[in-house]
């Protein structure tokens, strides 16, 4: 598929996906989520890929759905995702509960960051929130944005914004629908750090590269699998799944490697 809604750029292990529609705020359309599908798949078996950061073309990161589909699906008395029949499946095959829209980022095998370059509202930011983590500019907008449009919490926001931030602050959010600033996100627990626009990508590429320094790639992977699927089981499952990785991983080279660099007081080399 040809990228007209999406930028894509590998660079030093880390690809950076960008919604491209700059003229229209970065919206949503089938088109773009159909290529962010495509993007996702590409990057996640790429084994030069070692992490994935989305961020918006301009000004915006993602304003939520396009108002002219929003218009269309108002005429037609209808929602159409405007995606085609077949899309790629990324993260497919990890874990049942991940098989969704949006959900699909728990299941890839690398860490994904948002960096919220802009404004981020509905299905935008509902996006961002399902990333692992969530790095954004000082004074940007964010909305869940749902209310004001007659609409349910979207894409599972009902469902993350509790987990990330607590039910009574998410629940605020959830049904006031009003606009936040990103500062307030960060006393929430929503972004990780905020920093001036000239600084997003940049240090978001210094976390991860100190991230691939310091932590296996086989480690990030399992860790992330196990973040995810613990929200869905209880302590005795969640124990019971660490204690059998912890035998696996044992077994593994990275695991001598880790133990060795730590001995010798240096940074690890790492095999996977």
């Amino acid at each position: 598929m040809e990228n007209k809604a999406t930028r894509y750029e590998v660079r030093d292990q880390i690809a950076t996906v960008w919604l491209h529609r700059p003229d229209r705020m970065n919206a949503w359309t089938g088109r773009m989520h159909a290529e962010y599908r495509n993007a996702l798949v590409k990057a996640d078996r790429d084994e030069k890929v070692r992490a994935i950061v989305v961020t918006g073309s301009g000004r915006a990161f993602c304003v939520g759905g396009d108002s002219a589909a929003l218009e269309k699906h108002a005429e037609h008395g209808k929602y159409d995702p405007g995606t085609p029949t077949k899309m790629e499946q990324p993260g497919v095959g990890v874990d049942d509960n991940f098989d969704m829209s949006f959900a699909y980022q728990f299941g890839l095998q690398k860490p994904i960051v948002a960096a919220i370059n802009g404004p981020a509202a509905g299905i935008g930011l509902a996006l961002a929130c399902f990333t692992d983590l969530r790095f954004a500019v000082k004074g940007v907008k964010l909305t869940t944005a749902h209310g004001k449009l007659n609409l349910p919490a979207e894409y599972g926001l009902s469902w993350i914004l509790p987990r990330v931030m607590g039910m009574t602050r998410a629940n605020e959010l959830l049904l006031s629908s009003r606009v936040f600033m990103t500062e307030e996100a960060l006393e929430l627990g929503l972004v990780n750090n905020i920093f001036e626009p000239d600084e997003l990508l940049p240090k978001t590429y210094d976390y991860l590269e100190n991230l691939f320094i310091n932590v296996s790639p086989n480690a990030l992977r399992q860790t992330r699998w196990q973040i995810y699927r613990d929200q869905h089981r209880g302590v005795k499952a969640a124990i019971a799944d660490s204690e059998r990785l912890i035998e696996r991983m044992m077994t593994e080279a990275d695991y001598a490697e880790g133990v060795k660099a730590f001995l010798e007081k240096r940074s690890p080399s790492w095999n996977d």
